[in-house]
């Protein structure tokens, strides 16, 4: 049944990753739109610079999940590469109770207050567009819900990794 739910989570930030994996494309045109529009044209637009940063800052936290489930975060494994895999194992989970499942808890929080109160002053950027900062903010709560997921999985697979002797 652990297996089940950490395949479940792992499709869950698979799916989300490839998705938003797309929104690099929305930058990139954006960057260029406005590359070509202010040098050749010589008509560079205030709104680009806002509207690169939502689609950007979307493409960033979203796929933090996705990157936890392919072992992209960075790690420093200075001391633990040194014990055995079953040790890493067992530090693995005391690490994740003690300190990534309270900090994405608490992250979520956070997050989800200042969302709200986004939506609710209906902030507004420099030059007066509406919903960016209110997208970029609901992104937070957002990234620590599927962050949290992806980590039930990992703690799931480390406390089956540890449970089997420590052995693939």
């Amino acid at each position: 049944m652990l297996q089940r739910v950490a395949k479940i989570c792992d499709g869950i930030s698979e799916r989300t990753g490839e998705t938003v994996s797309w929104l690099i494309w929305i930058v990139m045109a954006l960057c260029v739109f406005e590359v070509v529009t202010r040098r050749f044209f010589n008509s560079p637009h205030k709104w680009t610079y806002d509207v690169t940063n939502l689609f950007y800052t979307l493409h960033f936290m979203l796929l933090g999940a996705y990157t936890l489930l392919h072992k992209g975060h960075v790690s420093i494994d200075i001391f633990s590469v040194k014990l055995s895999k079953r040790t890493q194992g067992i530090i693995q989970i005391i690490t994740y109770v003690i300190f990534f499942f309270p900090f994405f808890i608490v992250l979520f929080f956070v997050g989800l207050k200042s969302c709200v109160s986004s939506w609710s002053l209906f902030e507004r950027t420099s030059i007066g567009l509406p919903f960016i900062y209110p997208i970029i903010k609901t992104s937070i709560p957002v990234t620590a819900v599927l962050i949290f997921i992806q980590g039930i999985s990992e703690f799931i697979k480390y406390i089956l990794f540890v449970s089997k002797g420590g052995t693939e």
